[in-house]
């Protein structure tokens, strides 16, 4: 946890971003050159796993890591996002071994038939919603968390709202958030 924080913003991009790109760059010319285009299907998991670990990986540091800098009279609710946190996690966990099964079931020349499709998005599609939400409140609590370090005081969306969605659209916000976090954790609380 305390490497994360510690992480500059080019490293974190380039763990979170740029090894899944790399993968992905480096396993389509191999699965066209090999005749086997299952080859990205089934390890796409894997490429969305590496993201995900360092996304959500990156979240828990600041969420949990910064905790000890919160002021005493701002109390935060840290079990609920270590309950919303894990969620995503088993649902993409579940998915990617699902995917797999995909996989499998195409290149075998099986038809898992309307009644199986209709079930296996009945389970999902809400599942998938669930997950979002938690995705959303996990994007809350860690902006919450930042701007609460950074101000020293109890904060509402209107304070954090900006960083709420620099943590959303991440290519661009760990740029600018993570270089803050390096501050705070060097003992620099207070920035303008």
């Amino acid at each position: 946890m305390e490497r994360l924080l510690k992480a500059k913003h080019w490293q974190i991009f380039l763990v979170t971003i740029g090894l899944p790109f790399i993968l992905q760059i480096i396993i389509m010319p191999v699965s066209i050159f090999t005749g086997n285009p299952m080859l990205l299907f089934k390890l796409m998991p894997v490429i969305m796993v590496v993201f995900m670990a360092g996304f959500f990986g990156w979240f828990w540091s600041i969420a949990i890591g910064l905790q000890t800098k919160i002021p005493v009279s701002v109390k935060m609710k840290v079990e609920k996002f270590k309950i919303f946190f894990f969620i995503p996690l088993v649902y993409i966990f579940l998915i990617s071994i699902f995917f797999g099964f995909i996989g499998s079931w195409i290149e075998g020349g099986s038809n898992p038939g309307p009644g199986r499709i209709g079930l296996i998005m009945g389970v999902i599609v809400p599942l998938h919603l669930f997950s979002m939400f938690c995705i959303f409140y996990c994007l809350y609590f860690v902006a919450k968390t930042f701007k609460t370090v950074e101000l020293q005081k109890e904060v509402t969306f209107s304070d954090f709202g900006g960083e709420f969605f620099l943590f959303w659209f991440f290519p661009i916000g760990v740029w600018i958030v993570q270089p803050k976090i390096n501050k705070f954790v060097e003992g620099d609380q207070h920035l303008d």
